[in-house]
């Protein structure tokens, strides 16, 4: 699982940097004082209507160098992410099934949680998987006595990206949801409340994954 964990990292690292191509054409249409473009970068038929936009030559090939490399990306995603998927489904497919009946938890974000955490047994308890995924800060201690918090570097990036990423979209569409959040934010901010949603997501992924049970969305927001 190693080795298919690392291919989908690396998949991470290019969606990021398409992402940023994709910025640099917003920035490039607004250093050249176009009218703000509306097109959306994600789709081919959007990108193929900036392949006239700039009078300058040189301007015009900048941004059709970032469109290309865009298609490219996409084109080889589509082949990956297919690829990672079949990949989970012969690893464990039980745990990415279970993982996928969390409102808001896709296909991407279900394997990432599956491939960074490995085997849910290496965990010892719920605290110690919440520590790992960066939800609650790491104590630091010497001989038994605990000396506060240590920074938040320690633990796995990509397990916190996953958990922040479905707490946002598990509010989505999702009224009950939303009614939660709004009583979280009657006791703290909305960045502390979603990230309270966060590690309250991750602790309920650690049991399904432990016991291989799917989501119950009214025990989840009752606690």
């Amino acid at each position: 699982m190693r080795a298919t964990r690392d291919f989908l990292r690396r998949r991470t690292r290019i969606v990021q940097h398409g992402a940023m191509l994709k910025a640099h054409v917003v920035n490039t249409v607004s250093q050249y004082n176009l009218p703000p473009s509306k097109v959306n970068l994600n789709n081919p038929g959007g990108r193929s209507q900036l392949a006239s936009a700039f009078s300058d030559p040189d301007v015009q090939r900048n941004v059709d160098l970032d469109l290309a490399i865009v298609d490219s990306y996409q084109h080889e995603l589509k082949k990956l992410e297919w690829h990672l998927e079949q990949q989970a489904k012969q690893h464990d497919p039980a745990s990415l099934t279970v993982l996928k009946t969390i409102p808001g938890v896709g296909r991407i974000l279900a394997l990432t949680i599956l491939y960074e955490v490995g085997d849910i047994q290496r965990f010892e308890s719920v605290q110690k998987f919440a520590s790992y995924a960066r939800l609650v800060k790491c104590k630091a201690e010497s001989a038994g006595k605990v000396y506060g918090t240590q920074g938040n570097k320690i633990g796995n990036a990509h397990l916190k990206w996953a958990f922040s990423e479905a707490a946002v979209l598990f509010i989505r569409n999702n009224d009950k949801a939303k009614r939660y959040i709004e009583k979280l934010q009657k006791r703290m901010n909305k960045p502390k409340a979603l990230s309270a949603l966060a590690h309250k997501l991750g602790r309920a992924a650690y049991f399904m994954l432990k016991d291989k049970r799917v989501f119950d969305e009214q025990r989840f927001l009752k606690g």
